[in-house]
């Protein structure tokens, strides 16, 4: 899949998004390596910190049908991630981030390429 085939997938799901607070709508399409497609979209809470981002709810859903780190191709979003998504973008190590930027163009990126810094657990 494309870039923007990714995005645009992540656009349509964006429309089970949970906003009350915010009203802004994201999606997130997960692919795997092996083809499996995992959408996300982001939950929002009253207690904003407890709300979850499309990215990570797009990854955990692929993580609890057995997906692991290194086992994902890529990833479209709406807008470009935060910076907690962007850790989490580079843990599970995708090889490419796609987003819509601003200008309707769509971005693509490695992960390292938004988070050059990144913190790493230290290996046992």
């Amino acid at each position: 899949m494309t870039g923007q085939d990714l995005v645009t997938r992540a656009e349509a799901a964006a429309a089970n998004a949970y906003a009350p607070y915010s009203g802004y709508h994201v999606g997130a399409t997960v692919l795997t390596k092996d083809g499996r497609i995992y959408d996300g979209v982001n939950v929002e809470n009253a207690a904003y910190p407890l709300g979850i981002c499309a990215e990570k709810t797009a990854i955990a859903k692929a993580a609890s049908e057995g997906v692991r780190p290194g086992d994902v191709d890529a990833i479209g979003i709406t807008a470009s991630p935060c910076g907690g998504c962007r850790q989490w973008l580079h843990e599970w190590r995708f090889e490419r981030v796609c987003f819509r930027r601003e200008d309707g163009t769509i971005a693509e990126h490695a992960p390292a390429g938004l988070l050059p810094e990144t913190w790493n657990l230290p290996k046992p």
